[in-house]
């Protein structure tokens, strides 16, 4: 890895007048090292992530900060200000402006590394020595924790207090985003002791039974996060941990980064005397916590006055206030204490995004859940057919009928296990879109709303409306307040009983008829397209599939198809609609591979490898296999896989292709209706999406290391990116 900051990436003299142009003026320091690839699509995400909440933190720091796609490894660049530049802060403008950029897919180690600095910067001896630092080696060299070259301007032991930040045994954060040590005025007391010793001792809630009366310190976990999740989530940890080694109260703090993190250990929650949760975004698995006295605030409020979070949860200890064990699941993310604070449906999503947003979230929970049972099933029902034909559907149960020598016996097995896989799609919908809204309880009237669905002939419409209502009752349940006395049979009896009574009166006198109706409607309206309109519905289906690689968009067009098939006798339609979906769903990545073969110059060494695996989940019908090439270069990747993915959705559905399996790619070919027809389809499709990415690539120079390359044929400054995890569709 090289170094994240070099003389390079520091201005000592930032003459910048506003935030935006000092993100600016130091992001262009990184586009000239390779390390960032779009100047303006990576400061727009720096912008996003600035509306989210500001970067500035009291003591005269700046720390915007992002993941993006446009950066090709973790870096850091560091301003400084003579006059000072307004980022948000309460005690006004910042001198000190360090810009973070984080890949989005950055390993665990990168982003401990940056997570290390966010707690160097809660250390005055450290900021301080950045004020006074001579030239930019010695700025450099004091981030990284290294011995300056020549007489740079580092104070003399400064060195010994700073954690290197190319050093991936990082002390603050030694597992990547795990819970931290514990922060102490007891000198005697290390990492191994105090809160590990709780487990005898036994709940203490009560304020007659509070920490003085057992001769030790007061004892805090907490957890901190924030919506990027590598610089005010250690902040904040940091703070608390400097605040409470000076009000001789031990603090544990878990902090939730993008690293990943380590849970707490039962132990230390159960031992410790109050709760303190520093977030923006939701706390996971906050339940751990319920039953103790607790302070809900945001991220900032623990880096700005981590004191007095401290002794807000010493008086709440005090006066015995803990947090019910059924309201922790409905606290909010920015809410107060759980007792009072927002419900589950509340919480979704990120700090300032609306309503929409967090439906579409929500939606795509039940779409994510359902997709494994759709290729399960799906792919078990086309084995069915191309062993046993067609007409395997008609075979009796092989709990009656079974022949262990019989081909057909078998075929019939693979079918009639794949329809049971596959009557499990709406509810599995319905079920999961009840979760992302509600947690937990959402589950049962979920599931119980989406078998309705099936009763009434709902289908998949019926099963969105089922996981929406279940979601929006328990959430008005919840809301609800109860006597104490009821709240351990809350999520056990209460809101299952209620929740499913009202779901099912809903969906069975309510809204189960017209709903059926109108998927009646659409299952006709589908199956009378012909010609031209069926051509424009497998181009539309073809764009949406290419627009996002497995994003939302790609995944509504392909829920569209796979619900047209998921019934006993899909229509011709239906089928024809299936095939366009997974038609088009393969060409991005296959063109990828295919430009990567043929013009391999555009590229660097590792987009050039990318295109070798790219060959395989293409023919996989796995989209994603073309998110690394469309990550480095969206503008001419995104629109030229459009462009062959509309192509091949018409064309498939003017050739007449049908399908059965919605899952397979080129291996499930022998089961497609018109095969070579099919197979011309994605070939036209891929060799124009091909076209179009080598001609735009070629009216710009050639990417970072595509020509010159290190020892073995590698390109030492390229970086090197996995494709994400493959997922259907």
């Amino acid at each position: 890895m090289s170094e994240m900051i070099t003389a390079d990436l520091v201005d000592l003299d930032l003459s910048a007048d506003s935030k935006e142009a000092a993100a600016r003026a130091l992001a262009e320091r990184m586009v000239a090292l390779g390390r960032v690839t779009d100047l303006d699509g990576f400061l727009a995400d720096v912008a996003a992530r600035e509306a989210q909440m500001p970067t500035g933190l009291d003591g005269g720091i700046g720390i915007p900060h992002c993941r993006s796609e446009h950066v090709t490894e973790p870096t850091l660049a560091f301003g400084r200000s003579a006059a000072g530049i307004d980022f948000g802060a309460a005690d006004g403008p910042a001198d000190l402006i360090f810009l973070i950029a984080a890949p989005a897919g950055a390993d665990d180690a990168h982003l401990t590394i940056l997570s290390s600095l966010a707690r160097q910067l809660m250390n005055a001896e450290f900021t301080d020595a950045l004020r006074s630092a001579a030239d930019a080696n010695a700025a450099a060299a004091l981030i990284r924790g290294e011995e300056p070259d020549g007489t740079g301007g580092v104070p003399e032991g400064i060195e010994d207090s700073v954690d290197s930040v190319d050093s991936v045994a990082v002390p603050a954060a030694a597992s990547a985003g795990a819970a931290t040590g514990i922060a102490t005025g007891s000198p005697d007391v290390g990492p191994e002791e105090g809160p590990q010793n709780g487990p005898e001792e036994g709940p203490r809630n009560g304020p007659d039974d509070g920490p003085a009366e057992r001769g030790r310190p007061f004892r805090v976990v907490a957890v901190t996060s924030c919506p990027t999740g590598i610089a005010h989530t250690y902040m904040a940890a940091e703070s608390l941990e400097k605040a409470g080694r000076e009000a001789g109260v031990e603090v544990v703090v878990e902090t939730q980064g993008s690293a990943g993190f380590t849970r707490l250990d039962p132990a230390v929650i159960e031992a410790a005397d109050g709760v303190i949760f520093a977030h923006d975004v939701p706390v996971r698995d906050k339940d751990r916590f319920a039953g103790k006295p607790t302070v809900d605030t945001g991220v900032k409020a623990a880096i700005n006055r981590p004191g007095e979070l401290i002794d807000e949860v010493r008086g709440k200890a005090a006066r015995g206030e803990v947090t019910a064990a059924g309201a922790a699941g409905a606290a909010g993310a920015a809410g107060t204490d759980g007792a009072s604070g927002t419900t589950p449906v509340e919480r979704g999503g990120k700090p300032g995004e609306g309503y929409g947003t967090k439906l579409r979230v929500w939606l795509m929970s039940g779409v994510s859940y359902m997709v494994p049972f759709v290729a399960a099933g799906g792919l078990l029902i086309a084995l069915g057919f191309a062993i046993g034909g067609y007409e395997i559907n008609k075979a009796p149960s092989v709990m009656d009928h079974f022949v262990w020598s019989q081909a057909d016996s078998w075929a019939a097995l693979l079918f009639q296990v794949g329809g049971v896989a596959f009557a499990f799609l709406v509810p599995v919908l319905a079920g999961y879109i009840a979760y992302g809204m509600a947690d937990r309880p959402g589950l049962v009237p979920g599931f119980v709303g989406g078998s309705i669905a099936l009763t009434v002939n709902a289908g998949f419409l019926g099963g969105l409306a089922a996981g929406l209502i279940s979601g929006a009752v328990v959430m008005a349940i919840q809301r609800v307040r109860i006597p104490a006395a009821l709240r351990g049979i809350m999520p056990v009896v209460v809101i299952p009983l209620i929740s499913s009574a009202v779901v099912g009166f809903l969906m069975f006198v309510v809204i189960g008829k017209p709903i059926a109706s109108a998927q009646k409607a659409m299952t006709d309206w589908l199956s009378g397209l012909s010609g031209a309109n069926a051509v424009l519905l497998g181009a539309l289906l073809g764009l949406m599939m290419c627009f996002d690689l497995g994003g939302p968009v790609n995944k509504v067009a392909y829920a569209f198809a796979t619900a047209g098939i998921a019934v006993a006798d899909p229509s011709d339609s239906a089928m024809k609609i299936m095939a366009a979906v997974m038609a088009a769903g393969m060409v991005p990545p296959l063109a990828m591979a295919l430009a990567t073969t043929v013009r391999g110059k555009l590229f660097n060494a590792a987009e050039r490898e990318n295109g070798k695996a790219a060959w395989v989940l293409g023919a996989s019908f796995i989209s994603e296999g073309a998110i690394p090439f469309a990550a480095a270069d969206p503008l001419r990747v995104i629109p030229s896989s459009m462009v062959g993915g509309a192509l091949t959705g018409a064309l498939s559905m003017a050739f007449g292709a049908t399908l059965r399996a919605p899952h397979g790619g080129i291996f499930v070919v022998p089961l497609i209706g018109n095969p070579l027809l099919y197979l011309v389809a994605i070939a036209a499709g891929v060799c124009v999406t091909t076209a179009l990415v080598i001609v735009l690539k070629g009216l710009r120079k050639p990417a970072p290391g595509a020509v010159s390359q290190g020892p073995g044929g590698t390109d030492p400054s390229a970086p090197s990116p996995e494709a994400k995890q493959p997922v259907a569709a």
